[in-house]
């Protein structure tokens, strides 16, 4: 599995971007793909998840109502929305996808994980 992280870049507060991250393989078989973040001096950080079944997305509260997490499934493509971005998005963004289930994942974790895509720079200006 190759994921393939695509689409940051620099922009100001409350502008909007829209991530992608292309797949190798077919992204139905995959259990749930996800989106981190990791700022500079900071841990990895959960964004966003997405299962395909069922249809469940789950975001971090830092980032709901402004980023939406979204599949095209005939493209094996995991998409970013990301709108009134602000400097605290500032960040490396990577794609990541969980092949199966696993007991007592929550999705939130970067060791839920199999495979991860490189990273895209987001950067924030104010």
């Amino acid at each position: 599995v190759q994921l393939q992280a695509s689409g940051g870049g620099l922009v100001q507060a409350g502008d909007s971007l829209r991530l992608s991250c292309a797949a190798s393989g077919r992204i139905v078989t995959y259990y749930r793909m996800a989106w981190f973040r990791q700022a500079p001096g900071k841990e990895r950080e959960f964004v966003a998840s997405s299962r395909y079944k069922p249809g469940i997305t789950n975001y971090a509260d830092s980032v709901k109502g402004r980023f939406t997490i979204s599949r095209d499934n005939a493209e094996n493509t995991l998409y970013l929305q990301m709108n009134s971005l602000k400097p605290d998005d500032t960040a490396i963004y990577s794609c990541a996808a969980q092949l199966n289930f696993k007991g007592g994942s929550t999705g939130q974790q970067p060791s839920n994980y199999d495979y991860w895509g490189q990273g895209t720079q987001v950067t924030v200006s104010s």
